[in-house]
């Protein structure tokens, strides 16, 4: 593994965190609009789903490991010493509604490395595992909770309303979008309403958008396809139905691989709390500052990505959540914040609508929630 370059990262302060007087408001108001928006939709359809990521596209088996011979601003929390781990993930897409693909939203990666050991974050001490919650985009649609409120406002105005009206206003967002990064930009507000170009969702790469602890130090993570046979579908367009093209799509490349395909899980760490903030998410921390870095490997091999049946009873078991997580890798700033308590009364309604218990997966052998891979793939949780 080649070195990255000596950096010099920050190490956390309490001060590099705030909260705006009104916080606690805005946030209680955030989870009374998003649980809302999830009451509707089970209410039209009888059945409670996640309120944001509503719609998942895999469920997968698969192995993350920490690579060996880190540097030590690098060797921290999960990766301070070289380990494999069984680990879940689940693709998916906003909002809090099974909408057809037609109606193109940002696309999430989502990892649960399980069988974790360590101090963890108050509140998670019953959960075993590190999520990491990766989404098609290095930046948020908005600062801080406040931003965030008054999009989700207008989206809940629009929950299971007008389907057939988003896949049109969807096309033209498209439309407007690929015109935008013709002449070199893009735009995450288009791409979050409706403008996401629709492409292979295996060949995008993820981000977490916002920062965490990393041991002593802060840091942002990505995700990034580095097997040939994800890489030959970055910017390859989207092919099949337009109600679950992305499902399709996902279960035909996992149907069709001899051998298990490999991301990189990166670590950016934060060198310049002015350039890199802690409370805006809409800041891309600049790469020249400070690279994403290699620590560990997730490997997927070929098994069902998406059964119809059972997939979807095996989500209604399984949260993830970017605070079930080791105290080294606590989540930082107000969204995270936001999305701590707007999580938990997300849950609580979900589990509480559908009569289904949410817990982490068992680690012994036979019950880890999602369909088993062929053979030589990752080993059972």
């Amino acid at each position: 593994m080649s070195q990255p370059p000596p950096l010099r990262p920050l190490v956390y302060q309490s001060s590099y965190e705030y909260q705006d007087e009104d916080e606690a408001q805005t946030i209680a108001e955030l989870e009374e609009i998003i649980v809302g928006m999830a009451r509707t939709v089970a209410d039209t359809e009888g059945h409670a789903h996640r309120a944001v990521h509503a719609k998942g596209h895999g469920l997968l088996r698969a192995r993350l490991e920490v690579l060996d011979g880190l540097p030590a601003e690098y060797a921290q929390g999960l990766f301070a010493t070289p380990a494999r781990y069984d680990t879940l993930v689940r693709l998916s897409s906003p909002p809090a509604e099974q909408l057809p693909d037609s109606v193109s939203t940002p696309r999430a990666m989502a990892l649960k490395v399980l069988g974790v050991q360590g101090e963890r974050v108050a509140g998670s001490e019953e959960q075993h595992s590190q999520d990491f919650l990766m989404v098609n985009g290095p930046v948020f649609v908005s600062p801080g909770p406040k931003g965030f409120l008054r999009s989700t406002k207008l989206l809940a105005l629009t929950t299971e309303r007008m389907p057939r009206t988003k896949s049109v206003i969807s096309a033209v967002l498209r439309g407007t979008e690929a015109a935008l990064e013709a002449l070199g930009g893009e735009s995450s507000t288009l791409k979050a309403i409706g403008g996401q170009p629709q492409i292979h969702p295996l060949g995008e790469t993820f981000f977490s958008q916002v920062p965490f602890l990393y041991g002593p130090y802060m840091a942002k993570f990505s995700l990034v396809p580095v097997s040939a046979e994800l890489t030959a579908l970055t910017g390859t367009p989207l092919e099949g139905g337009d109600e679950d093209a992305q499902r399709e799509a996902i279960n035909a490349f996992f149907a069709a691989q001899t051998t298990p395909v490999q991301w990189e899980l990166r670590a950016q760490l934060c060198t310049d709390v002015e350039r890199m903030p802690i409370e805006d998410a809409t800041v891309e921390w600049p790469q020249a500052l400070s690279p994403y870095v290699s620590v560990a490997r997730l490997s997927i091999a070929a098994q069902v990505a998406w059964d119809a049946t059972l997939s979807p009873q095996r989500e209604d078991a399984l949260a993830f959540a970017p605070w079930h997580a080791l105290a080294a890798h606590r989540p930082l700033g107000a969204l995270n914040r936001a999305r701590k308590q707007v999580m938990v009364g997300s849950r609580q309604f979900r589990s509480g609508f559908n009569h289904c218990p949410i817990h982490e997966p068992s680690l012994r052998s036979g019950d880890p929630g999602v369909s088993d891979p062929a053979p030589g793939g990752p080993a059972r949780p």
